[in-house]
């Protein structure tokens, strides 16, 4: 019986020891998964923190970026609005018309009192700044040259004074000539009161500017001969037609010593002809000037060619008429002396 209880007691203490003496005890199935569920809860954790982080920097950055956007956006608006500051400013730049600048006269017809025969005039209080938007069936002319025609809202511009009016006069071929046909010729034009030289893109800039002067108050342009072949002779009387031309060049050259010139290389058949002058500003417009009553600011010469000996006899005789015209002139001055 005693060894019965020893035993006993034996059983009870041997865990007890084992316990005391550091032994290991086997960790039970749930308590093992339970520790690794949460070590792997501790990575979720780690991963969730780096997201927030990347999230909240991916945010900081748009921020960054629509804070940059909203001062560009702030820069352009304030260079527009002194853009426009300064157009409002700028009489040449501003699409306000200036009150200095508007012709009271212009809203007077002309009319009081009434002269027979003189037709009424059109008005404007404002400079007739849209009136192209009075022929809407026509389009702008916008620089451009319109066969069709075109409506054009430049203003004249600058006109010179009465002593600065452009003339010109031909010098050669001289009116009556008599030219051999089919054979180069020079056409040469004396040029007063016009600074030539100046003239612009006749494509692109075709009566899109006002006229304008020099220091001295000359129009600055250039100028063209036209050559128009008469039908009927030099008698004609009928009138030519526009569109219908043997010879058209322009002078776009300075002028040297007063004279333009133009080569017509491969001369002209036989016939009579007509030999004009178109004076214009640098924007091809025609010279305006600040009177109506004024003479020609253009020259023609009417001429004739001829073939072959023909012309050659009739320019022997101008010559021989020049040089009896000479001798008798230089005559008359030694019986006046």
């Amino acid at each position: 019986m005693k060894f019965s209880t020893s035993l006993s007691s034996l059983l009870i203490l041997l865990p007890l020891l084992g316990f005391v003496s550091g032994a290991a005890i086997p960790e039970s199935s749930h308590a093992l998964v339970a520790r690794q569920r949460g070590r792997g809860g501790r990575g979720g954790r780690d991963r969730n923190q780096d997201q927030q982080q990347e999230q909240a920097a991916a945010d900081e950055a748009a921020a960054a970026d629509a804070d940059a956007a909203d001062d560009a956006a702030a820069a352009d608006d304030a260079a527009a609005a002194e853009e426009a500051a300064a157009a409002a400013e700028d009489p040449q730049v501003s699409l306000t018309l200036d009150p200095n600048v508007i012709n009271e006269g212009f809203a007077q017809d002309g009319q009081d009192p009434p002269v027979d025969g003189q037709v009424a005039s059109l008005t404007s209080t404002n400079n007739f700044i849209n009136f192209c938007l009075t022929r809407s069936d026509l389009p702008l002319t916008n620089g451009q040259q319109i066969a069709t025609g075109s409506c054009n809202q430049a203003p004249i511009g600058l006109i010179p004074g009465i002593n600065n009016m452009p003339s010109s006069k031909f010098v050669n071929p001289p009116n009556g000539a008599v030219l051999p046909a089919n054979t180069a010729f020079t056409v040469d034009m004396a040029i007063n009161n016009l600074v030539t030289g100046n003239f612009v893109n006749a494509q692109q800039n075709y009566f899109a500017a006002p006229q304008q002067l020099d220091g001295d108050g000359v129009i600055l342009g250039h100028s063209h001969v036209v050559i128009e072949l008469l039908e009927d002779g030099l008698a004609q009387t009928t009138v030519t037609d526009p569109t219908r031309f043997a010879f058209f060049q322009g002078l776009n050259d300075a002028a040297v010593n007063g004279i333009l010139s133009a080569d017509v290389d491969e001369g002209l058949a036989a016939g009579a002809y007509r030999a004009c002058s178109i004076n214009t500003a640098a924007n091809h417009q025609p010279a305006i000037v600040p009177v109506a009553q004024h003479g020609a600011l253009d020259d023609c010469v009417y001429f004739t060619l001829e073939d072959g000996a023909a012309a050659a006899d009739a320019a022997a005789e101008d010559a021989a008429a020049e040089d009896a015209a000479a001798e008798d002139a230089a005559a008359a001055d030694a019986g006046a002396n």
